[in-house]
């Protein structure tokens, strides 16, 4: 594939995201990640999705900020940012195939665990909130993909729908940071990093596309349902760490 055929696929994945995390609160992990792993290697593919997930976090929480539950933030993203250092430990040890295979089975595990348990026990002790944010913060430094977590946790915790989806943004935003920090210190991307896209253009085009896939998500939020929304994430999202579970073992056995 030449560097224009990447440089659109990872466009199209991160407006593609974008858009569906405006409209349902998540998205942009669920589909970058499996996407740019594909593209770019699990490793550097995740660290490109931490960084798109701080930009998409942080444009989107200014459009929902009246809604956002502080209080919740202020227990969940400490513990994540705990959670990232573990992960980025195990993102630097595996080899990039077992780290495909990991990337994509966390994926499909988080998605039939969210789709399957329909009615969970009620848990809306502050310690559910810090275990979610601990694990929410090492999933999305494995796998990019901490919004599994976040449901299953807003499930036992009955948080309200609109405060959720509203407060999920400033805490993938900490998510992401803590993720691209914590892995740039340990040196979990190392070799992986070398890349063919200029760095300039994914600094300048990640943003941009964000951006774009905001205004849109805008314009949709009252033709589109978020269970529509949130549907279609999960299918991409699940096509997309299939597909990292295969790249992974055919690297696995031909190594």
């Amino acid at each position: 594939m030449g560097l224009l055929g990447t440089a659109l696929i990872i466009a199209a994945a991160v407006l593609i995201g974008t858009v569906l995390q405006r409209l349902s609160g998540t998205g942009v992990g669920l589909v970058v990640a499996p996407v740019l792993s594909l593209l770019l290697g699990p490793a550097f593919g995740v660290l490109v999705t931490n960084m798109t997930t701080i930009v998409s976090g942080l444009l989107i929480m200014f459009a929902v900020w009246t809604r956002i539950d502080w209080r919740a933030y202020l227990f969940i993203a400490p513990a994540a940012v705990i959670g990232a250092w573990p992960g980025a430990w195990l993102v630097s040890a595996l080899p990039s195939g077992w780290l495909s295979i990991m990337l994509g089975s966390l994926v499909v595990l988080a998605l039939l665990v969210t789709v399957t348990m329909r009615r969970l026990p009620e848990w809306k002790h502050r310690s559910a909130a810090v275990i979610a944010g601990f694990f929410g913060g090492f999933f999305n430094t494995t796998s990019g993909v901490a919004a599994p977590v976040m449901v299953i946790y807003s499930r036992v915790s009955r948080w309200d729908q609109l405060k959720f989806s509203a407060t999920l943004q400033p805490i993938f935003m900490t998510m992401g940071a803590a993720s691209v920090t914590s892995k740039l210190v340990v040196g979990s991307v190392g070799e992986h990093a070398a890349l063919e896209l200029p760095l300039i253009g994914l600094i300048i085009g990640i943003p941009t596309t964000v951006v774009i896939g905001i205004m849109i998500g805008t314009a949709l939020v009252r033709h589109v349902s978020v269970h529509a929304a949130r549907r279609l994430a999960l299918t991409l999202a699940a096509l997309g760490g299939a597909a990292a579970i295969v790249r992974g073992a055919i690297e696995v056995v031909a190594g």
